[in-house]
């Protein structure tokens, strides 16, 4: 007897993919996700979230002294806070890689809407439901005229709607018609905007520049834009090293501050002139009235009114009648009265001493504080009005080495503590003074305060898509106000012969909303069937 093996053939094990098809298949996973619109919402929640620290931390770009000062009084947080580059927030890798992946994100999101919208726009309106009770807006009555009038009187009272008639099997005239495709047109608008926008304000940042420069006013020596150097604090693009920047002069010929009866400023105000263009290198110059929030546009270029503050005039006679005269800025310790401190440094003219060293030994120093309206305690200056009132300063007279020689960088605002730990600099006096006072040191040399102007502190910023940001920026609201307040709908409308008129019936659907989208569904009946009385809608 034969013994037949009937159990099934083993299955042939199945074939596995290869190394780099697994590459491809994780890889096409992974786009799947980034360009999911869930991740793109939550790249751009990141994004905002990563910005606070740029509000609420000093950044380096605008304030590098306030960074410093910062990471000083917090010895443990602030080179922590440092190393993950949360002074530099905008510059930082990590927001970099937030900002370039959501703009990946919003593009692989929107090119399959857009093919999708392209598409709707080209397909032909849906068919006739066939039960068009179950619809949220509903109603039919009978018109006396034959189908053919009544289907071009519908025809007339769709107009602007995208229409397609057909004839069903039972000879029953169906009309679909579509309305709306510039709500997703406007939603499409805002979200390319939105990627425009991202891509106008990274083209700034990488190909713009901004500096920042103290002008002294009433006749100060002004400055060009032909280099770095000129400006105080200058922050280059990444993409830009500083050159070839677009030319121009300016001085400020006054300026001027309102402010209420406690002190604080209500505006500023400074007379400029500027050259630019053609009438650089000549005496033509452009007037211009300079206010906070009220920029001087040349091109591509914005001159700011950012601020403002004083600037003593102190005049230094040597022993052999020789003097030097010198304005330089004070920096504001306190906002609301102006009460600021400063350094100058007076070497002596030329003949004065003609051994170098001996020359080099009988520098003058000031270091101290300026007050616009002033008032002591003692022989302690204090300012109480931000105002140039009353002004007088409060100084240390120093005789030595200032470092002047050495080339090396130092502050404008402070002397170098190093060279009067070293006796290098040697203190010979302190003392108040008002316009006009001065004292004289045990050498003869005389140090007369003469004043103080005030100075604007300007910023320049170059940005060449600054124009496409407020072009993104005005086509984003267009198309969010565009997607807010157009509805997508439809209606459908069933003509079927009844004897010598014809048995109308009409349907209608909103696509994005609830089932109420205004009164046009109402109208169209009204219009179409003006004797039967509507029915109460549905909710949806």
């Amino acid at each position: 007897m034969t013994v037949t093996d009937r159990s099934p053939a083993p299955t042939p094990p199945l074939p596995q993919p290869s190394s780099w098809q697994r590459i491809v298949a994780a890889a096409r996973n992974l786009w799947r996700q980034l360009t999911s619109m869930r991740t793109a919402l939550v790249l751009l929640f990141l994004l905002a979230v990563a910005a606070i620290p740029g509000a609420l931390l000093p950044q380096r770009n605008l304030n590098a002294g306030k960074v410093d000062e910062y990471i000083a009084a917090r010895p443990v947080l602030g080179p922590l806070l440092d190393r993950l580059e949360l002074f530099d927030v905008f510059a930082s890798f990590w927001f970099t890689a937030i900002y370039a992946l959501l703009m990946i994100s919003l593009i692989g999101c929107l090119l399959p809407r857009l093919r999708e919208h392209l598409r709707a726009l080209r397909s032909a309106p849906v068919a006739v439901p066939r039960n068009l009770s179950r619809l949220p807006h509903h109603h039919q009555g009978f018109l006396e005229t034959p189908v053919d009038a009544t289907g071009a009187q519908v025809q007339t009272m769709l107009r602007g709607w995208r229409t397609l008639t057909r004839t069903d099997d039972d000879g029953n005239q169906e009309i679909s018609a579509e309305k709306g495709y510039l709500r997703e047109a406007g939603n499409l608008v805002f979200h390319f905007s939105l990627v425009g926008l991202l891509v106008a304000v990274a083209t700034g940042r990488l190909l713009g520049y901004e500096g920042a420069v103290i002008v002294i006013a009433d006749g100060g020596p002004g400055f060009c834009n032909t280099s770095p150097a000129v400006y105080d604090s200058f922050r280059a693009g990444t993409a830009t090293d500083g050159t070839g920047l677009d030319p121009f002069c300016l001085r400020v010929e006054d300026f001027s501050a309102d402010y209420l009866d406690n002190g604080q400023a209500e505006m500023f105000t400074s007379n400029i002139s500027y050259q630019s263009g053609e009438d650089l290198g000549t005496d033509r110059w452009q007037q211009h009235r300079l206010r906070v929030n009220e920029p001087l546009r040349l091109g591509n270029e914005r001159v700011y009114l950012t601020g403002h503050g004083y600037a003593p005039r102190f005049t230094v006679t040597f022993p052999d009648g020789q003097s030097r005269t010198e304005t330089l800025q004070f920096a504001p310790q306190d906002a609301t009265t102006f009460l600021s401190s400063g350094a100058m440094r007076f070497d002596p003219p030329g003949g004065t001493y003609p051994d170098p060293d001996e020359r080099r030994r009988n520098q003058i120093a000031l270091e101290g504080l300026f007050a616009p309206t002033a008032a002591f305690d003692g022989t302690l200056l204090t300012s109480v009005f931000p105002d140039m009132r009353d002004p007088a300063v409060a100084i240390d007279i120093y005789k030595g080495d200032t470092g002047l020689d050495t080339g090396i960088p130092q502050s404008i605002f402070t002397l170098n503590s190093e060279m009067i730990n070293q006796g290098r600099l040697v203190k010979q006096a302190r003392v108040n003074l008002r316009p006009g006072e001065s004292t004289t040191l045990a050498d003869g040399t005389s140090v007369r305060f003469d004043g103080a102007e005030e100075f604007a502190y300007l910023q320049v910023s170059h940005d060449p898509a600054q124009n496409w940001v407020l072009v993104f920026a005005i086509t984003m609201m267009g198309g969010l106000l565009a997607s807010l307040v157009i509805k997508r709908r439809r209606i459908w409308v069933r003509l079927r012969p009844d004897g010598t008129g014809t048995a109308v019936e009409l349907g209608g659907l909103a696509r994005t909303d609830q089932a109420g989208w205004g009164s046009e569904f109402t109208t169209i009946c009204q219009r179409l069937l003006p004797d039967i009385p509507l029915p109460a809608q549905k909710d949806r």
